[in-house]
């Protein structure tokens, strides 16, 4: 790794506590290759909203704007939940 950057961190003591128990069971060298994995997973996560964001969200959003109405009325949203819901109640799935 080039260009390492040292940083001081506070944790509270069960994240410090999940850490170390990460370290000691071997899963991981070092607590700064859990914080770098811990890291990289939140950019993993960051990286998939933002394209969920991108490619799903906006141009949904566009179409809308572009013809409402293609829009379901919420109360016919609410409508059709409660006989879903009805209906797997009565079903015996539960919610």
């Amino acid at each position: 790794m080039s260009g390492i950057a040292k940083r001081t961190i506070s944790l509270p003591a069960e994240q410090a506590g999940y850490i170390d128990a990460l370290v000691a069971k071997g899963a991981y060298a070092s607590a700064s290759e859990v914080v770098r994995a811990g890291l990289r997973a939140l950019q993993e996560r960051d990286a998939a909203v933002e394209h969920w964001l991108r490619k799903e969200v906006a141009p949904t959003y566009d179409a809308m704007r572009k013809d409402p109405s293609r829009a379901v009325p919420t109360d016919r949203v609410r409508q059709n939940l409660r006989t879903h819901h009805a209906k797997r109640l009565k079903a015996g799935r539960g919610v």
